[in-house]
Formats: structure tokens, sequence, C-alpha cells
């Protein structure tokens, strides 16, 4: 317990924004640059785990709950995303047979 506690203080504040920061760019730059629907979406998520690490990091600076309820809230955001949007990517699939959004940009079959 003690051991945990010192380990908590080592980590500064910026070095855990900045990780976020870097997290949320990773995405961006995945989600700007690939062009496959999988890889977009995981970049998306991405995104919204960066997002949660700057929420977890203030509330345990600021000694609030307001945060960490932010982040359960982006969580449950996130995860109905996620079953809707692998729903709409494997009707995609099933109806084109690729995952390059270049090929599907039509709503049309």
């Amino acid at each position: 317990m003690n051991s945990l506690h010192l380990v908590q203080h080592e980590v500064p504040l910026t070095w855990y924004l900045l990780l976020s920061a870097v997290l949320f760019c990773l995405g961006v730059v995945g989600f700007l640059i690939k062009r496959n629907l999988i890889t977009m979406f995981m970049s998306i998520e991405l995104m919204l785990n960066a997002v949660n690490l700057s929420f977890v990091t203030f509330a345990h600076q600021w000694h609030q709950v307001r945060g960490q309820i932010f982040v359960f809230f982006v969580m449950m955001v996130a995860a109905a995303e996620a079953a809707v949007g692998l729903a709409i990517i494997i009707a995609v699939f099933r109806t084109r047979a690729t995952l390059a959004v270049d090929r599907i940009d039509l709503m049309k079959l």
C-alpha cells in the first residue's frame, strides 16, 4: 500500500496529460490517414480513451468525482457506438465485400 502511494506521487500531472495528448493525436492521425472502417473505428475509440485519461487525471488532481462520472458516461457512449458501429460495418462488409472507405462512399447498393 505504501509503495503504491509513493508511485502515484512520483508521476507528475503533466506526464498524464502529455500521454493523453499523444494518444488523442494518434487517434486523429489514424482516423484521417487510414481508409479502412475498422481502423477508423479503433482510432475513434483511442481518442475517447485519451479524453477519459484526461478526465481521470483532473479528477485525481482536484480530488473530485465529476471526472470519473464523465468517464463512465463516455464509456457508455463508446459501448453503444461500438455496438451500432460494428453492426453497420458487418452489414457493409456483407453487401460490398470490402471495408475500404473509398469504395463504399455511396449509400446505394
